[in-house]
């Protein structure tokens, strides 16, 4: 079996759709530093280099006026017990372009295996960049992802985030992204993960609303089980009139799991707003009673209950 079709099997196992023979849908499918597959539409270039052992380069691009009508998908992974992956991303939505990327991270069978992300992402004036990164890391626990996002937001702009790891071990999670928004533009950072055993998540994700009327919401959701452990730290900074944002943090936790979230609110102009909200504890009593008088057990319904805050 060769290394392209091992690749897409193990996404489709992960719950991916088979998309990657549309003509019609743009994507990247790399294993380490392979570059296994790659379709690109018109309005999007799509470049992937290998540039040393274990690295690859990648550049995207979405042409002036463009909206690229399906999601872009990628498809990122390692599929042997041992490895390490690094890619080095840079993301151009240039000005008045729109486009949807859905990115696929495996690790079906990682016993020690590390996964570096490093992106410096532009979105030019009136452009939009949706990101839904979606991670399936096996049952051994033995993934590393460490992820740096240096991000620029152009006036009328929007960036939308959205990571979850809800199959599998996470392993550990280094995540740190950062953000620069201009006036009237907007950006959403949405965190769902389910953390079991000895896994480790740290989370920092801060945004600068720099911008007259700019918006911005960063949204965690954790749930940790066993001696799971996570760190949840949300900045978010408004220096200008009628910008507006919300920081949200939600963790539950069971067993001897820790948690600890710290929203840090930075207003620096009178006519700006930001609120923040952070709650850590156990399932919520009056919904388990509920649960359980239809029927679920404890365990059972405490699982409906975290499955439907990291589906939110």
């Amino acid at each position: 079996m060769n290394d392209y079709k091992m690749m897409v099997d193990a996404y489709k196992e992960a719950g991916g759709d088979d998309i990657f023979s549309d003509s019609e849908v743009a994507h990247v499918v790399l294993e380490r530093d392979k570059i296994l597959g790659m379709h690109a539409v018109e309005g999007l270039e799509v470049e992937a280099d290998k540039v040393e052992a274990n690295k690859v380069k990648v550049k995207v691009t979405v042409r002036e006026g463009y909206e690229i009508k399906n999601p872009v998908h990628m498809c990122f992974g390692v599929l042997p017990k041992e490895g390490k992956q690094i890619i080095d991303m840079n993301v151009d939505i240039q000005k008045d372009a729109h486009v949807e990327v859905v990115a696929d991270c495996v690790f079906p069978n990682a016993v020690k295996v590390q996964h570096i992300m490093d992106a410096i992402i532009n979105i030019g004036e009136g452009g939009s960049y949706i990101y839904k990164e979606h991670h399936f890391h096996g049952e051994n626990g033995g993934v590393e992802v460490i992820a740096k996002s240096d991000i620029n937001v152009e006036a009328h702009g929007k960036l939308v985030t959205k990571f979850d790891l809800l199959k599998g071990r996470v392993g550990k999670i280094d995540f740190d992204y950062e953000a620069e928004i201009a006036e009237h533009a907007t950006v959403e950072m949405l965190a769902r993960i389910s953390g079991q055993k000895d896994d480790l998540v740290k989370i920092r994700e801060a945004a600068h609303l720099n911008g007259e009327s700019a918006r911005g919401i960063l949204d965690s959701k954790i749930a940790l089980k066993d001696q799971a452990e996570a760190e949840i730290y949300n900045e978010l900074t408004a220096d200008a009139a009628d910008a507006m944002g919300h920081v949200d943090c939600t963790e539950i936790i069971k067993d001897q799991a820790i948690a600890r979230a710290v929203p840090i609110v930075d207003v620096r102009h009178p006519g700006a707003k930001v609120t923040h909200e952070a709650a850590i504890g156990s399932v919520d009593s009056t919904q388990l009673q509920t649960l359980m008088a239809r029927g679920l057990d404890e365990e059972e319904a405490s699982e409906v209950i975290i499955q439907g805050l990291l589906n939110d």
